[in-house]
């Protein structure tokens, strides 16, 4: 039996299939899942699962380089930017038109977790990345200029 960690057998396997720039969605319970996503539904009743609680087990399982949300996040949903931030110090943050996150990056992610969040601008894109220092510290490894900071 597995100790820590994502027990979710169907969730466990799909973080570990991600690799370097893969695009991860967690979303809440309204979003309009593409028929042709490689959906995980977790949800279970209202705010069950619950957006951070997802957001954080996976946080701890994956690397993560940068963080997507709808461009109202920062203004409208200033609490839920602030715990993105601080969840995921030292990923780039960027925004979209909410109309891109639930059209274009959908269909773009490899895996679209669906939590139970009621929670408005809900839909958050995690960017997966390498593990700097144990991807470039090797003994003579030349560290590309945009990794140096990690290491």
């Amino acid at each position: 039996m597995k100790r820590t960690g994502i027990l979710h057998a169907e969730l466990s396997g799909a973080l570990a299939t991600l690799g370097h720039t893969d695009l991860l969605l967690v979303v809440d319970a309204g979003f309009p899942v593409p028929r042709d996503a490689h959906r995980i539904d977790l949800a279970l009743t209202e705010n069950v699962p619950d957006l951070r609680t997802v957001l954080g087990l996976i946080a701890d399982e994956l690397v993560v380089e940068g963080v997507v949300r709808a461009e109202h996040v920062p203004s409208h949903h200033p609490r839920l930017d602030s715990w993105l931030h601080e969840r995921f110090a030292g990923a780039e943050f960027t925004t979209r038109p909410h109309a891109d996150v639930l059209g274009r990056l959908a269909h773009e992610a490899k895996v679209v977790v669906r939590t139970g969040a009621f929670e408005p601008w809900g839909n958050i894109g995690l960017y997966c990345g390498v593990d700097a220092p144990r991807w470039f510290g090797g003994e003579g490894v030349v560290v590309p200029e945009e990794y140096a900071s990690r290491i």
